[in-house]
């Protein structure tokens, strides 16, 4: 993700950017934690890489508005896309996705998936992962993120280029305010692997 970002820019003129600073996932905010979880993938620690009561949810729905526009990709399989694959909605590409899908949630187990995931995620122009984006949009460090923070930069993940935690729109304060509502629900186990 961050290769194709980085060619996009440069395919415009512009110098690609990139912020990042790798953290552990003890030094990101619970808050941020549940946030994401209750944003993405509420059920991230029940599932084996795919939630297929969701993917349902979403063929249904696509289904009955004769458009496919819904998403129902897990953490995990965001991750296998942002890491190895590209934004291309090929199916081809959705079966390479299972696939390292299911061999992460074999060989890497929940929390270090997480930890991964909240290191890369894209939360802007050139602005990658959990300490980037709290370091640019409220100028903390991630362990300090409060819920509502949290929850602004959760909300973003939707489409992180148009949504900035920094000036956020109508449609990212609802979202905000959804994923508050969710947090208390979301309880990611302490140490879980």
């Amino acid at each position: 993700m961050m290769d194709q970002r980085a060619k996009e820019a440069s395919s415009r003129g512009e110098e690609p950017r990139r912020i990042q600073s790798w953290v552990s996932y003890d030094r990101i905010s619970r808050n941020l934690v549940r946030a994401v979880l209750a944003g993405e993938d509420s059920r991230f620690f029940d599932h084996a890489g795919f939630d297929w009561d969701e993917m349902q949810k979403a063929l249904e729905k696509d289904w009955n508005e004769g458009q496919f526009k819904r998403g129902a990709s897990t953490i995990s399989q965001q991750l296998a896309k942002n890491l190895f694959l590209s934004t291309s909605k090929n199916p081809i590409r959705k079966v390479h996705e299972a696939l390292i899908t299911k061999e992460m949630e074999w060989t890497l187990g929940k929390r270090r998936i997480l930890e991964i995931y909240l290191n890369v995620i894209e939360w802007g122009d050139g602005i990658y992962g959990a300490e980037a984006a709290a370091q640019t949009y409220f100028q903390s460090p991630a362990s300090l993120l409060n819920e509502s923070e949290s929850a602004l930069l959760a909300g973003a993940i939707i489409n992180p280029r148009l949504l900035n935690p920094a000036r956020p729109t109508a449609r990212l304060l609802r979202r905000q305010q959804l994923i508050l509502r969710r947090m208390g629900a979301v309880l990611p186990p302490v140490g879980s692997s």
